[in-house]
């Protein structure tokens, strides 16, 4: 069986950030580090698709990834190349036969978030009669993995200003993906497992973001049965987890969460006074620097 390295968040990689002079509340100089944010042109074969705002690292996967979740790329589709040309900021996924975006390109939804996200086609489309495989997660995972990423060196705790979502299995990280729009980091997680030929069944998603609409859109397209978050909830979010059997938990945090939908898959194992309660530095992974 192949082994899979791990992929984790690299904040010394100079391309990602750098460090910009100011000053303090008091008038002294002052100096922080902030993240980059470039743009990325996305192309399916010949198609020019749309051009996302990026921190740069994964664009392969992010383009991949980007067309998967949109349902442009097919699962049964065979990608025989992506190029990347870093100068002229274009990702090209190239496939082994021809593919039809039009009917998607003239209808685009934007979608909540930070980095405004764009959502083509129609958003529920693939979720008719979509099935989750109903594999049990034992609720003392949560606090090991939660335990896990905040203390991961990443991005987040050197800048801010980013959104972090990892791969979980077990009480293994298998991939950690950041970017400035939460959307980026599924998508570059969704691309990194179809590269890699990653099953999706026993896995669980973690984020730091919102649990919104898209974010359950997406987690449910790509087979993963469970989705946790440190932030909360909309309505429509909840809404369709419900529909199509996604187990939803929200509030994330030192002892406590909100499972607002599939909780036939928890498992409840933790014994809560062995839960230590959480740093207030580390409430929303480094919000101090927010």
């Amino acid at each position: 069986m192949m082994t899979i390295e791990k992929l984790l968040p690299n904040p010394t990689d100079p391309r990602l950030s750098r460090t910009v002079e100011g000053v303090d509340e008091t008038g002294q100089a002052k100096s922080i580090s902030v993240i980059e944010e470039r743009p990325l042109t996305i192309y399916l074969n010949s198609q020019e698709i749309v051009t996302a705002m990026t921190i740069g690292d994964h664009p392969e996967y992010l383009a991949l990834g980007f067309l998967l979740n949109q349902g442009m790329l097919k699962e049964t589709d065979r990608v025989t190349k992506i190029d990347f040309d870093e100068e002229l900021e274009v990702a090209v996924v190239r496939t082994a036969g021809v593919t039809d975006v039009e009917d998607k390109l003239e209808k685009k939804t934007r979608t909540s978030g930070c980095a405004v996200g764009t959502v083509f086609g129609d958003m529920m489309a693939g979720l008719e009669g979509l099935s989750l495989p109903d594999t049990p997660v034992h609720t003392s995972t949560f606090y090991d993995l939660s335990y896990q990423i905040n203390h991961t060196p990443s991005l987040y705790m050197e800048t801010g200003a980013i959104h972090g979502t990892a791969l979980c299995q077990g009480l293994q990280v298998l991939a950690y993906m950041e970017d400035v729009g939460r959307h980026n980091a599924v998508d570059k997680i969704a691309g990194w497992m179809h590269l890699n030929d990653i099953q999706a069944a026993d896995k669980v998603l973690y984020t730091t973001g919102r649990l919104t609409s898209e974010m359950v859109i997406k987690t449910a397209l790509m087979g993963i049965p469970t989705l946790i978050s440190r932030s909360g909830f909309t309505a429509w979010g909840v809404d369709i987890a419900r529909q199509v059997g996604l187990t939803l938990i929200g509030r994330m945090r030192g002892k406590k969460f909100t499972c607002l939908s599939g909780q036939h898959r928890l498992v409840y194992d933790q014994d809560l006074s062995q839960v230590p309660d959480e740093d207030k530095k580390m409430r929303r992974k480094g919000a101090q620097r927010d």
